[in-house]
């Protein structure tokens, strides 16, 4: 049991980072917009995207690729058909500035014929059933087996398959994201892995099942570190799964949320209890991952606009959709919608800086980024269980609109400074509590 004392909030979050880390300075494209879709089709849909946003001026900074770009749920692979020449499209992308991010998962499909499974299945770095054969499970890959990443050598032979010469394909613009790592074995208990499957020392799933997400997420970012030791380039890795001590190998985001107001609603208080426990670089899929395919309703222009404007003040700020889902780029809506999200999208990058800063601030003490309103105002009661709005760093604060059809908002303003509206410079007393207009722009 560790005892933090404070006392006062700064010094919390300074002592709980000297226990589990900080979060690196992320490398700066990483705090612009990332556009996600559960699949982009082929090279020519990632270049009809790119070229859109920058046909319609439309800031961004990244684009996302993932399970169907590979061959066959083979990760480290494409589809030789849809993608046949994946250093060309990174590079075309490069031209303006512009990353990509591949998924890589931790379960692997069992076939002979795939190097991957060939060399770990022949070195024996797979999880253990209790017989000590290799563990099964199914997952997107089908039938697959899982690394011990609770195992350092494990991690280090994973983090060699970032290699360039390894991994065919890859460039130094190309980043990665590690899915399905809690590890999700959808016929396992409850969507996991047997209790009592072992790690290569013997010790049983039940005891580092928290800890396998992180591993990964360690093992990947150290991959990306060591392809580019002689230009020491930072990493960029998001991961679903995550523990203390997380933030010091990349971003996490909240998983497959839905297209509901009260998703939005609730991504609020699940960011800011993350940034508490020192994973500051989250974010929640902006318009929800989960529309028709997953029996909702695709967001329509006022929600997904709503959502946009919360997501583009939080710290990772990443569109993402179903596959079954309508395709809902920024333009896919009406013009006006277009116009709106193009405003929101620049107000981001205006402030990109700022944000650079904050995760200075954060690597340098702990703080995190995103942070309840009690952190700035400590002795202001009104703000304990205020998780409705939010501070952006310690200087701007957020209050989003989470009901259908508002055109007003309840803010309450701490403190006993005057608070200024960054649009229109309306003041406000500190201590108050005050409606304020909140149209869709």
């Amino acid at each position: 049991v560790m005892l933090l004392p404070g006392p006062t909030p700064a010094k919390a979050f300074a002592q709980y980072a000297g226990l589990t880390g900080t979060t690196p300075l992320p490398p700066r494209f990483s705090l612009g917009y990332h556009q996600c879709r559960w699949n982009y089709n082929d090279e020519g849909d990632v270049r009809y995207v790119h070229g859109q946003f920058e046909a319609l001026d439309i800031p961004y900074d990244v684009l996302w690729l993932d399970i169907e770009h590979t061959d066959g749920k083979r990760y480290f692979t494409w589809d030789s058909f849809k993608f046949p020449k994946p250093h060309e499209m990174q590079q075309e992308l490069a031209a303006t500035g512009r990353k990509m991010v591949t998924i890589v998962d931790p379960h692997i499909k069992k076939d002979p014929n795939y190097e991957v499974y060939h060399e770990a299945h022949s070195k024996a770095l797979f999880i253990q059933k209790p017989d000590g054969s290799e563990l099964d499970g199914w997952c997107w890959s089908g039938s697959s087996a899982y690394l011990d990443f609770t195992s350092g050598h494990v991690r280090d032979w994973w983090a060699s398959r970032f290699a360039y010469d390894v991994y065919e394909g890859s460039t130094e613009t190309l980043y990665t994201w590690n899915d399905m790592n809690e590890p999700s074995v959808f016929n396992g208990p409850e969507v996991s892995m047997d209790k009592d499957a072992k790690s290569l020392a013997g010790v049983e799933h039940r005891e580092w099942h928290n800890l396998y997400g992180m591993y990964m997420h360690q093992a990947t970012a150290m991959g990306l570190l060591r392809r580019n030791a002689a230009q020491d380039k930072r990493p960029f890795v998001l991961s679903r799964s995550f523990h203390a001590g997380s933030q010091r190998w990349g971003a996490i985001w909240t998983g497959d949320n839905a297209c509901r107001w009260d998703h939005m609603e609730a991504s609020l208080p699940m960011l800011l209890s993350l940034g508490l426990c020192g994973i500051t670089f989250s974010g929640a899929d902006v318009g929800g991952f989960l529309g028709k395919g997953g029996g909702y309703d695709d967001p329509d222009a006022e929600l997904f606009t709503q959502w946009f404007q919360v997501g583009s003040y939080q710290p990772f700020f990443r569109g993402h959709a179903h596959h079954d889902s309508t395709r809902r780029e920024p333009w896919t809506w009406d013009e006006a919608t277009t116009h709106r999200l193009r405003r929101i999208a620049m107000r981001r990058y205006q402030l990109l800086s700022y944000w650079y800063t904050l995760f200075f601030v954060s690597e340098s003490t702990g703080l995190p980024t995103m942070r309840p309103l009690w952190v700035s105002y400590p002795h202001e009661t009104r703000t304990f269980d205020n998780d409705k709005q939010f501070m952006a760093g310690g200087d701007l604060m957020v209050a989003p609109v989470h009901q259908k059809g508002s055109t007003s908002q309840s803010v309450f303003f701490p403190g006993t400074a005057p608070w200024y509206d960054v649009l229109d410079g309306a003041s406000f007393d500190g201590g108050t509590e005050a409606t304020v207009d909140a149209p869709l722009d």
